[in-house]
C-alpha cells in the first residue's frame, strides 16, 4: 500500500497583509459575485487563501472550499463545528502565518504495529530514511521560506497483521521545527481484507555454536528435538446391509475420542451418498476407505505427549437410510 504524506509552508505575511486572505463560510452566508472566479484570480497573483468553514445548522461544503483555496487544501481548508472551535483555530493559524516559514523541519512517523514499511520513495523536498520496520524520518532544511512551498513524502507499507478490518495506518507522527511551527496531520485509515492464514508449526528457534580458531572439528550436544505436526490416518470400512436396488442411500460416520474419564470429544463426521445398485434384489453394499484425521495434538487418550507411541481410544458411530423412497406426500391426483 502506498502512503503520501504532504505539508506546506509560506514566508511571513504579517509585514505585507495583502499576501493573504482568509474566507469564513457560514453555510450560503456569502453574498456578491461568484467566489470562485474571484478565488482562482487571487491565486493566480500569488494571493494565499485560507478557507474556514463553520458548520452551524446547516453543514458546509467542504469541497467548495477547497476549491477556493490555495493547495495543497489539506493545509489551507478546515471546518470547524462550533464558535468555540473556530476561536483556537483562529488562534492556531494566528501562529503559523505569522512565522517566516519552517526551517530545520523533522517529521518523525510511526505506522501501526500491523504494518510494516517496505520502501520509501525519495521526498520532493528533504531527505526520508527508514529507521526500522515500523519508523521512518523526514528532514527539510526549509520551506516556504521566499515563497509558498509544498512537500510530499511517499512510502510503502505491507500489512503485516493477522486480522481485517479498517485500521488506522499511523500509530503516531510528530512535527518540529526551529520556529515552533503548530502542524496537524490526518489520520488516515485502510480497509485490509485478510485471507486466513494458520501457521502450524513455528520457526526453530537457533541454537548458536562456535567453532575455535585452527580447529577441524567440533561435537556438540545440542539436546533433545521432537517430530513436528504428528498424526495419524484412521482408515473405516463398513458394510450397509440390505440395501434395495434403485436406491441411494445416505450414509454418516460420526467419530469421536474417550478421555481417560469417559469423557467423547468430537473428531470428525462425515456424510457421503452411496449411488444406488441395480441388482434385482437387496445387496449389501461394502463402503471402503472412510478416512479420518487424528492430529496428536488433540490426543486426550492419555500417554506420552508428542509422540505415537500411545494409544488413541476412539468411538465411530454410523447413520444410514434410504433417500429415493415410492412414498409422496400430500400428492393431489385429479381423475377427469
Amino acid at each position: 500500500m502506498r502512503v503520501t504524506l504532504a505539508l506546506s509552508a509560506a514566508p511571513d505575511i504579517v509585514s505585507n497583509p495583502t499576501d493573504i486572505v482568509l474566507v469564513l463560510d457560514r453555510s450560503g452566508s456569502m453574498a456578491g459575485a461568484p467566489p470562485a472566479p474571484v478565488a482562482a484570480a487571487a491565486r493566480a497573483a500569488g494571493i494565499v487563501i485560507y478557507c474556514i468553514g463553520l458548520v452551524g445548522a446547516d453543514g458546509v461544503d467542504a469541497n467548495v472550499l477547497n476549491e477556493w483555496a490555495t493547495d495543497p487544501d489539506a493545509s489551507h481548508v478546515a471546518v470547524t463545528p462550533d464558535a468555540a472551535d473556530l476561536e483556537n483555530l483562529f488562534a492556531d493559524l494566528a501562529v503559523n502565518i505569522s512565522k517566516p516559514g519552517a526551517t530545520k523541519i523533522v517529521i518523525d512517523e510511526e505506522v501501526n504495529s500491523d504494518f510494516a514499511i517496505v520502501s520509501v520513495s525519495q521526498p520532493d523536498k528533504g531527505s526520508a530514511m527508514i529507521v526500522d520496520a515500523h519508523r521512518l524520518q523526514w528532514n527539510i532544511e526549509q520551506l516556504g521560506v521566499t515563497g509558498n512551498e509544498g512537500a510530499a513524502l511517499e512510502f510503502f507499507i505491507r500489512h503485516t497483521g493477522d486480522t481485517g478490518g479498517t485500521k488506522l495506518v499511523n500509530r503516531s507522527i510528530t512535527y518540529q521545527d526551529a520556529e515552533g511551527n503548530l502542524v496537524s496531520f490526518p489520520q488516515p485509515s485502510v480497509r485490509v481484507d485478510c485471507d486466513v492464514v494458520v501457521h502450524p508449526e513455528k520457526c526453530p528457534l537457533p541454537v548458536d555454536v562456535t567453532v575455535g580458531g585452527c580447529k577441524d572439528s567440533i561435537v556438540v550436544d545440542l539436546g533433545d528435538t521432537y517430530l513436528e505436526s504428528l498424526g495419524r490416518i484412521v482408515q473405516l470400512d463398513v458394510t450397509v446391509k440390505n440395501v434395495c436396488p434403485n436406491r441411494r442411500v445416505a450414509l454418516a460416520i460420526i467419530l469421536t475420542e474417550m478421555d481417560e474419564n469417559g469423557m467423547e470429544y468430537q473428531r470428525g463426521m462425515k456424510a457421503i451418498t452411496i449411488p444406488a445398485h441395480q441388482y434385482p434384489t437387496c445387496r449389501d453394499v461394502l463402503v471402503k476407505r472412510v478416512k479420518f484425521v487424528l492430529p496428536e495434538d488433540l490426543n486426550v487418550s492419555g500417554g506420552t505427549p508428542r509422540s505415537l507411541c500411545g494409544p488413541r481410544n476412539l468411538k465411530v458411530r454410523f447413520i444410514a437410510h434410504n433417500i429415493d423412497t415410492d412414498y409422496r406426500c400430500c400428492e393431489l391426483v385429479a381423475t377427469v
